[in-house]
């Protein structure tokens, strides 16, 4: 094989392999992307439920018991 054809099937895998690698970083992208949104999403629901604990009377956190 010619130095050339060598090169040129290297030049193949490398551009090969660099899709394959932008296909995958653009999928990890959407994933994290989803899970921020679901972050932020369950963030808010934890505000949520945390005011409306809140908001009854005697909801208070407990005292810590006496060993402490």
């Amino acid at each position: 094989m010619s130095q050339t054809a060598a090169l040129e099937a290297q030049l193949a895998f490398l551009e090969d392999t660099v899709q394959s690698l932008d296909g995958a970083l653009a999928l990890q992208q959407q994933q994290l992307l989803r899970l921020e949104e679901r972050v932020a999403a369950l963030s808010h629901q934890l505000r949520e439920q945390g005011q409306r604990l809140d908001a009854f009377p005697g909801t208070s956190p407990e005292p810590p018991p006496p060993h402490y």
